[in-house]
């Protein structure tokens, strides 16, 4: 299989598909690897690095989707890159199409063969290949918000672990999957005091027993939601239901009683957003503030961080690429119901559940679609 790599083109987003490393896989398994100039340069990774492990280096983006016959990605195909996608192509990236009706009426028209990172799920109902990046982005939030604590980013002014004899930031995770966790083990290793909500009583044993009485494991009510955000400085965004738009736990109305100068960082503002008041924002600019309370919206945060992105990607990612080169895209889907469910859309047919209801396409599960 000729298998692509094109230089990501989404704003300030400098992770890459494939790392050399991962190209040498490919090769060493009989296949061919075309990679777009520079596509590495975001990782220290040059072209002769990619050349040396058996790739071959193009100019320009539009050779990549003219030649591949899989396209490997991070992020979500951006409009220019949608229109070249050609029918039968296979796309492996991420995709978050729920709160992205234009992305997904494009990938539809398209009639490739879209698979999305996020939504490939393993043995336990887990999603392994979308781990990585939260735990990524559930640690940077933490880094992130307290950037936006300080007092020139708009915020109130504190350190987040305080001082001996000056009370610490108060934080709220609202979520305790992996984002959660990961931001509560930055936040509690920075001193903060910390307090998680979540609905899964199986969730909330799990974190009290990691991390014992130093954080307070709270039951997600309306009630008591709202009484933990509005006594906030920083408030994590941390949910997630697989394949659908984030559900607005944070009303508007929350954000106004807020205090002022408090943080919210919503990292699940890549399907949409937990907070009412969330839109998607940048690296270049990525806050505005709301009745006086700071939101940190950044819709690609492991972009920041793109050397331990990517090869913490590649590591989950990897073993799927090689699945899908080595069997082609059909043998490898029906091989396995788990990575079968990665597939988002096939040849004009939206075949994820929660995306076709969200954006009110016809549903055809994976395995008719590919059976027809």
């Amino acid at each position: 299989m000729l298998v692509g790599v094109p230089k990501e083109i989404k704003n300030n987003e400098f992770r890459v598909g494939l790392t050399p490393t991962s190209v040498r896989e490919l090769v060493e398994h009989g296949h061919k690897v075309i990679v777009e100039t520079n596509c590495g340069v975001g990782i220290g990774r040059s072209d002769d690095d990619y050349a040396a492990q058996g790739a071959e280096v193009v100019g320009a983006g539009t050779e990549i989707f003219e030649r591949a016959d899989m396209i490997v990605k991070v992020k979500e195909p951006q409009p220019v890159e949608r229109k070249m996608l050609r029918e039968g192509q296979i796309l492996f990236t991420y995709l978050h199409l729920a709160p992205d009706p234009e992305q997904t009426k494009d990938l539809v028209d398209s009639g490739a063969i879209c698979i999305a990172y996020e939504t490939v799920t393993d043995v336990n109902g887990r999603l392994p290949l979308l781990a990585p990046m939260s735990q990524v982005a559930g640690r940077m939030s933490i880094q992130a918000g307290a950037h936006c604590l300080e007092r020139a980013q708009g915020g109130e002014g504190i350190l987040i672990g305080g001082v001996p004899g000056v009370q610490a930031a108060k934080v709220v995770v609202i979520g305790g999957g992996v984002v959660g966790e990961n931001a509560i083990q930055m936040a509690i290793g920075m001193g903060a005091d910390v307090t998680v909500l979540d609905r899964n009583l199986d969730v909330l044993n799990h974190l009290a027993e990691r991390f014992g009485p130093v954080l307070n494991t709270i039951y997600s009510t309306k009630a008591t939601l709202e009484s933990h955000v509005l006594s906030a400085d920083l408030v994590i965004g941390a949910v997630l239901v697989k394949g659908a738009a984030a559900p607005k736990l944070v009303t508007a109305e929350m954000v106004r009683g807020m205090k002022q100068g408090s943080v919210l960082v919503d990292v699940a503002i890549d399907q949409g957003g937990c907070f009412e008041t969330s839109k998607p924002t940048t690296h270049a600019e990525p806050t505005f503030v709301i009745d006086d309370v700071v939101h940190y919206c950044v819709a690609n945060m492991p972009g920041a961080v793109p050397r331990t992105s990517t090869h913490a990607l590649n590591n989950a990612t990897l073993p799927y690429t090689l699945m899908l080169a080595d069997r082609g895209f059909k043998d490898a889907l029906l091989s396995s119901e788990h990575f079968l469910n990665g597939l988002n859309v096939y040849l004009g047919e939206v075949t994820e559940q929660a995306v076709a209801n969200d954006l009110g396409y016809n549903y055809i599960s994976p395995k008719d679609a590919l059976a027809g």
